[in-house]
Parts: structure tokens; C-alpha cells; sequence
């Protein structure tokens, strides 16, 4: 039987329309993420301290990664705050403090590696204060 009047049942898969995520999943994620980042300049500045031949790629590779995770759960976490656009002035400065966390890599060679270490520690409890805190 078939003819333009006939309705054909289609067969439906049921998928799941909405898979949540929960706050404290973006937390431990972003926690991470802060890890990695911070074991990956660690390493580098380290290297550099000690001078000896190039840069092993795994520091780059757990940079990056750390990065996207930063990334990924601090903006899962903003979504599940519903904070939208426009943002206010925290989020800003943590997207810049996280721009020149990722360019770290490359503004270290300019500097001594001792005045790196410093660079780095306030640069990520900054970036810590201002989430916990939201001052502006």
C-alpha cells in the first residue's frame, strides 16, 4: 500500500537531546588543565635554566593540551554560571592573562629563567585570585 495519502513509519534511533554537564565537571576539568599548563612551563623554564640542547616536544604537547583544557572547561564553566556576552571585566582579563599564558612559552626566551619563575607563579595565581574572587 503506498500512495500520497499513506504515512510511512520511520524508525527512530533515541538519542539523548541534551547531555549536561555539570559545574563541578568543568571544575575538576579546569584543574587539569591549570596542572598540565603549569607542570609544562615549569618544565620549560627549567630546561632553560639548565641549557642543555633543545626543548623536549612533550612541554609543547602538555602545553597546548592544558591550554585547550583551560579553555574548554573555563568556558563550559561560564555557560553553566549563564554568563553571556557582554562579558563582565574578570572574564576579560582572564581571557588576556590566558592569552599571555600561551604565548609564555616564547616571551621566556627573552628574559633571565629566574625572573621567569616569578613571571609565571603570578601570572597563574592572578589568574586563580581573579576567578575565585571576580573583583570587577
Amino acid at each position: 500500500m503506498s500512495g500520497p495519502h499513506v504515512v510511512q513509519k520511520r524508525h527512530r534511533i533515541a538519542y539523548p537531546t541534551q547531555i549536561i554537564m555539570s559545574h563541578t565537571f568543568y571544575l575538576v576539568l579546569h584543574i587539569v588543565g591549570l596542572v598540565l599548563l603549569t607542570s609544562s612551563l615549569a618544565g620549560m623554564l627549567m630546561h632553560r635554566q639548565t641549557g642543555t640542547g633543545e626543548r623536549p616536544r612533550m612541554l609543547a604537547i602538555l602545553h597546548g593540551v592544558g591550554l585547550f583544557l583551560l579553555l574548554l572547561a573555563g568556558f563550559g564553566m561560564l555557560a553553566r554560571l549563564g554568563i553571556m556576552w557582554p562579558w563582565p571585566g574578570w572574564v576579560t582579563f582572564k581571557v588576556v592573562l590566558f592569552l599571555i599564558l600561551g604565548g609564555f612559552p616564547a616571551f621566556s626566551k627573552k628574559f633571565n629563567a629566574g625572573i621567569g619563575w616569578w613571571v609565571a607563579i603570578f601570572l597563574i595565581l592572578l589568574a586563580a585570585w581573579t576567578g575565585i574572587t571576580k573583583p570587577f
